[in-house]
């Protein structure tokens, strides 16, 4: 099932000129009407009327983060307060959100496009849908669920956290699907598997999981724990929210489909800002064509991926990569770049390992180090029948010893670095409530 046949399978041609009288348009929206813009354009030496194609995308400035928190609050804003009928935020380094507005076209818009990614993700009209994402100021509670209304989905609102009332309601309501995060999906695997509660005892049959970087590791993890099929939803509350890209439940492992006829999307060097070619890694960059009440040319992600089009798809859209990590959050070890889905990847072949891991940064002296805690998986630990784990244990215990010895050697082989292995108890590393989980923990000395 296609949500919406005309738009997610329209040829590339007819795609390219939507696309282009979009922009068109957009650019002359903001010219005339957000003085930010106006300013940016005049700087760069840019009118209106040098957009004439998708293709002159890479003439517009960007536009960073930064730039909303200095127009905090209201100052990107395109439309009069009295067309504004919704206000969504995200936290800030500075302790004040960057704010974003919807008018009742983007409230729409927004609905829409959550709603084509549910489909792809397996959802149908009639489902329950279980939506633990938060409410509030944050975007992926309340678009997830008027994406799911739109669809004709049943929204159970429960929000983050409470574990166990989570667990009772998926068994009494008989929920279909659940949204959350990849860190707090496992939590509720783990907690299942805690009560011995089989999960094919449950009617789940999907999960919806995004906010988050996250592999095929925590994929397996999370589709074991659950009994679900787990596919990705992107998005982010600058361009719209949840539902700026989504991967099909039948087309896993092949990048998730951005929906273009909202949001262009390119990928630039992060260093240069100069565009890279199909396939290639670097920033996702984001113009949206539709919104309304504050659009955003050439928006700077920070998230790392890659870009291309898959000829065996269902859908003619542009599909993105997993996220690697983001530009601002990589660590440069050693001269070495590194990103914690990269060590995340390398735990994938260790059974014996749980997907709950962290990676502490810290001075030796004057070069940095990483060190990596993860915990011994549940059932090696039944196993091993050790009250507590501390590096002597470790050292002298054969089996421990040799998954020392060998995830250290693997992180080395495929990333280039030697990183200290710390073993850790089931349960010893922070658990997801709902938000996102911190992997990197940076203790080192300015």
């Amino acid at each position: 099932m296609i949500y919406q046949p005309e738009i997610e399978t329209m040829p590339i041609n007819k795609l390219r000129k939507l696309q282009s009288e979009r922009l068109i348009e957009q650019v002359k929206y903001l010219y005339e009407r957000v003085p930010f813009y106006r300013m940016r354009l005049d700087e760069a030496g840019i009118t209106p009327a040098d957009i004439r194609s998708i293709n002159d995308v890479s003439k517009l400035p960007f536009t960073y983060k930064t730039d909303l928190r200095d127009n905090y609050p209201f100052g990107l804003f395109a439309v009069p307060q009295s067309e504004i009928s919704r206000i969504h935020g995200s936290s800030g380094t500075t302790g004040k959100p960057t704010v974003v507005g919807y008018t009742k076209s983007d409230i729409d818009i927004f609905s829409e496009v959550v709603a084509r990614s549910l489909v792809a993700a397996g959802c149908r009209p009639g489902m329950i849908m279980q939506n633990a994402y938060g409410y509030g100021l944050f975007t992926g509670g309340l678009g997830l669920h008027y994406g799911a209304e739109r669809l004709g989905m049943s929204v159970v609102p429960v929000s983050g956290g409470m574990t166990e009332r989570q667990i009772m309601l998926m068994q009494d309501f008989g929920s279909d699907a659940l949204c959350c995060t990849p860190s707090y999906a496992l939590t509720i695997a783990e907690e299942l598997s805690r009560r011995d509660i089989d999960p094919q005892s449950l009617k789940l049959k999907l999960a919806i999981l995004g906010a988050e970087p996250w592999t095929d590791s925590v994929r397996d993890d999370v589709e074991r724990g659950l009994g679900v099929t787990a596919t990705n939803i992107y998005g982010l509350s600058e361009i719209i929210g949840p539902g700026v890209s989504q991967e099909d439940h039948e087309e896993k492992g092949t990048g998730s489909y951005i929906w273009e006829d909202h949001f262009y999307p390119e990928i630039v060097d992060r260093k240069t800002g100069e565009p890279l070619a199909e396939g290639e890694e670097g920033v996702l960059v984001f113009t949206t064509l539709t919104k309304k009440a504050m659009p955003v040319l050439r928006y700077w992600t920070n998230d790392i991926t890659s870009l291309y089009y898959d000829k065996s798809g269902k859908r003619t859209h542009i599909k993105m990569g997993q996220i690697l990590g983001r530009s601002d959050d990589m660590l440069i070890i050693r001269g070495v770049n590194l990103f914690h889905t990269q060590v995340e990847a390398v735990l994938e072949g260790f059974i014996d390992l749980s997907s709950n891991y962290q990676l502490i940064v810290k001075n030796e002296g004057k070069m940095d180090e990483v060190e990596v805690k993860v915990e011994i998986g549940n059932e090696l630990w039944r196993q091993l029948a050790i009250t507590s784990l501390d590096n002597e244990v470790v050292q002298n215990h054969d089996r421990l010893s040799l998954i020392h010895r060998a995830l250290q050697k693997k992180i080395k082989d495929n990333i280039g670095l030697t990183m200290n292995i710390q073993l850790l108890n089931p349960g010893a590393i922070p658990r997801s409530e709902g938000g996102k989980l911190n992997r990197i923990v940076d203790v080192r000395k300015k």
